[in-house]
């Protein structure tokens, strides 16, 4: 994790600021030295007999070689971030990237983390289900359907044509039946027309009364009649017969029509439930690797809950403590490299122009 790391640099021009605001001049000695000795060249008054001063007292103090860096929170925290463990204490060496401290939302990442785990399995068993297609069982009952839809074809078909064959044969036997009894009233209406005749020969004789003649019309009328029911009765039934026919073949028609467009329906569902769909894989996969995205994210937000060291130092100061919030200021941490130092001196005015370039100093 890279941290964001303020420097506090020792520069010249802060040097020179500090000189003016001061009696005493701050001055790095192996910088400085040079500029001052120029000054005094310009400044200097015309040697005088004076006594030679023997050595120069000075307050001084030890820095870093280069810069010291204030360790501070991640900036995304925005400046509410409040430290749960500090892991050093002033003095202490830091390898570059040893953790320096464990912020507070470091447990809540700790979650987001391991809840991002279990998405990218639950998001690669999705995947696997989708390349694996339909389950054998969902596949063996679609196939079941679609056996006992034809099964159904089967028997409808078969019952059908039974049904149709049955009034077809009922047809037939009526005709014959009502045909027969035609035949048979048709043929007692011509004996009766016969005997009618006959009598109506022997009454204009004067052989008969006129009653028997008279008895003789009623059978031969009453044999009529029997013909034209017999003939009307056999048109009804005949009619009848074919119109059920009709209605029995059409029923018969459309039953096998719907339950062929329902095997089709059950055949065509099975071939979905078989097939896998390259858009369907592409989505699943798409899935895994968003999930796969956010844990990644999940991974850095936690590794910013870790503050560490970004170079091999020494911690010089300490900031900021448990349960503190960070002073995006100040920082949590001050860190330095301390395998060479500086010496920094104060030197009076009335000092300064002693001072020169290659002379000896002991600290």
């Amino acid at each position: 994790m890279v941290e964001k790391v303020k420097h506090k640099k020792i520069t010249h021009t802060r040097l020179i600021i500090s000189v003016v605001g001061l009696v005493a001049t701050t001055v790095i000695i192996f910088v400085a030295v040079n500029s001052i000795k120029k000054q005094q060249d310009i400044n200097s008054p015309p040697p005088t007999q004076t006594q030679p001063i023997q050595a120069i007292t000075a307050l001084g103090k030890i820095e870093p070689v280069g810069e010291v860096i204030q360790l501070a929170a991640p900036p995304n925290m925005g400046g509410n971030a409040k430290i749960v463990e500090l892991l050093v204490k002033v003095g202490d060496t830091v390898e570059e990237g040893a953790i320096i401290a464990i912020l507070d939302n470091h447990n809540l990442q700790k979650a987001a983390v391991a809840k991002a785990e279990q998405d990218i399995k639950v998001a690669e068993a999705n995947l696997a289900i989708v390349k694996a297609g339909a389950k054998t069982g969902e596949i063996k009952a679609q196939q079941a359907i679609i056996e006992g839809l034809k099964a159904k074809l089967s028997g409808t078909i078969a019952s059908n044509q039974a049904k149709i064959a049955r009034l077809e044969v009922e047809l037939v036997g009526e005709e014959k039946a009502l045909t027969a009894t035609i035949e048979r009233l048709q043929a007692e209406l011509t004996n009766a027309e016969r005997e009618f005749q006959r009598y109506q020969s022997l009454a204009q004789d004067g052989a008969i009364s006129d009653s028997e003649l008279d008895s003789r019309r009623m059978t031969k009328e009453t044999a009529q009649e029997k013909v034209k029911e017999a003939q009307a009765n056999l048109e009804k039934i005949v009619a009848s017969l074919a119109e059920e026919i009709k209605e029995a073949k059409a029923i018969a028609n459309q039953e096998e029509i719907t339950l062929n467009q329902d095997i089709l329906e059950a055949e065509a569902t099975l071939d979905k439930i078989k097939e896998v769909r390259d858009v369907e894989v592409t989505l699943a996969q798409q899935q895994v690797n968003q999930a796969i995205a956010v844990y990644q994210q999940t991974e850095e937000d936690l590794e910013l809950t870790y503050v560490k060291a970004p170079v091999t130092s020494q911690v010089l100061e300490i900031n900021a403590r448990p349960g503190e919030i960070v002073d995006p200021e100040s920082g949590i941490v001050d860190l330095g490299q301390t395998e060479q130092m500086i010496v920094v001196a104060e030197i009076y005015e009335s000092d300064i122009a002693q001072v020169s370039l290659g002379q000896e100093a002991v600290i």
